[in-house]
Formats: structure tokens, C-alpha cells, sequence
């Protein structure tokens, strides 16, 4: 599973319902595509601008897409703006693959007999395995006191820029979590310009969620 896979299982619940909203969702996506491929080491962010480096397909199509169009992209734009533009239609495509593996399955309950509700819960009726493992895995990190491999303080980042672990850690004192993700944040886990990256991904991934749910309300 990578982070967009790990991302979309965790924002939802046994019964396969949304934990978070759709806009925190999008942009949690988006800064997973840019984690990924920060992980990858075929992009960088220099000046606050995201940057691309190497050549050749990843072989992921999601990756893929979304390196060439930063490598296509003529203006030098920021990860807010990556977070943004990379936002739009990852969740379904994300969730379609997570179907087509296995992993979650397509419930369609009709509502009054005019709209649908539509729900992702377990394939077989049970926990898929990969949302307890991710699970289990960064509340090992939060509980934990030392350094956490680079994958996981990436998903870590994405769990606190949208508020994930409000739902996830609801059981763990509220300030251990916060004060422990932002230390795994700035933690001696990868390179610097790794780091720095991820975290310039995930304030990225914020500033955009806050922007989106702003622009909804006064629309409303």
C-alpha cells in the first residue's frame, strides 16, 4: 500500500463511512501524491517551489501522471498549489484501486428513494488488513520515543495535516499525540531536504484544506 492507498483506508471507518470531510480528504491526497514522490526522490521542493529530478516512469499511474505534469508545468509553483491541482479526482481513483485489489467493496443504500448513500466498507466484512497495520503502525510511532522510518513520518505528517488523528487516537490524551507528531515532524528520520519537503508538503496540505472549507462557507 502506499500513502494515497494508506490515506483513503484510514479516512474511513469499519462500516466503510467518511471519518473526516471530503475537502480534508482531497487535500491529504494531493500531499500524498507529492509525499510519494518526495520519498521517491523525483521531486524536491527549492525556494519553496516544487522542483522535479531524474527521469524514467515510477511505474505507479497515478505517480506517473502527476510527475509529468509538474515536469510540464512551464511556472515554478508551490506545494499548496501542487496540493490543489493534484486534489482533484485522486479519491476516486485511489478508492476504484482499492476496490479492484480487494481491499474495500461498494455499498449503495438508497435514500428515500431519490439519492444513494454510498459507503467503502471491508471487501469480506471484516477490518481490511493493510488500515490495521497503518493504523497500528503510527500508534506505535505516537507512543513510541524514538526516531520512525521515513515512510511512516510521511503518513504521520498527513494524519496531522488533516486532523486524522482525532478520530484514529480519540482514545490517547489529545496534546501526547499533537506534541509527539509534531516532534516525529521535525525528528532526525530522513535527509534534511527530505524532511524539510515533507514538511512543506504537509503545511501545504493545511493551508489548502482551510482555503477550500472557507471558500464552501461563504458560498453557502
Amino acid at each position: 500500500m502506499n500513502l494515497l492507498e494508506e490515506l483513503t483506508l484510514l479516512a474511513h471507518d469499519q462500516l466503510g463511512r467518511r471519518v473526516i470531510d471530503n475537502t480534508r480528504i482531497d487535500h491529504g491526497l494531493g500531499g500524498a501524491l507529492l509525499l510519494e514522490l518526495v520519498l521517491a526522490e523525483r521531486i524536491d521542493v527549492a525556494d519553496r517551489r516544487v522542483v522535479t529530478r531524474g527521469d524514467g516512469p515510477l511505474g505507479d499511474a497515478l505517480l506517473d501522471e502527476a510527475l509529468d505534469r509538474i515536469a510540464a508545468d512551464r511556472r515554478s509553483r508551490k506545494p499548496v498549489d501542487w496540493v490543489k491541482r493534484l486534489a482533484k479526482g485522486a479519491r476516486h481513483r485511489v478508492i476504484e484501486r482499492l476496490v479492484a485489489a480487494g481491499a474495500l467493496r461498494v455499498e449503495r443504500t438508497p435514500v428515500l428513494g431519490i439519492f444513494s448513500r454510498t459507503r467503502y466498507p471491508g471487501a469480506h466484512g471484516a477490518e481490511p488488513a493493510a488500515r490495521a497495520e497503518a493504523r497500528e503502525r503510527l500508534r506505535g510511532a505516537i507512543l513510541g520515543s524514538g526516531p520512525v522510518l521515513p515512510r511512516t513520518a510521511a503518513l504521520c505528517a498527513l494524519v496531522a495535516a488533516t486532523e486524522l488523528d482525532r478520530k484514529l487516537f480519540a482514545d490517547l490524551d489529545r496534546k501526547l499525540v499533537r506534541a509527539r507528531l509534531k516532534e516525529i515532524g521535525q525528528g532526525e528520520w530522513a535527509a534534511a531536504a527530505v524532511r524539510k519537503a515533507i514538511q512543506d508538503v504537509q503545511a501545504a496540505i493545511m493551508a489548502g484544506a482551510v482555503v477550500a472549507s472557507t471558500a464552501a462557507a461563504v458560498s453557502s
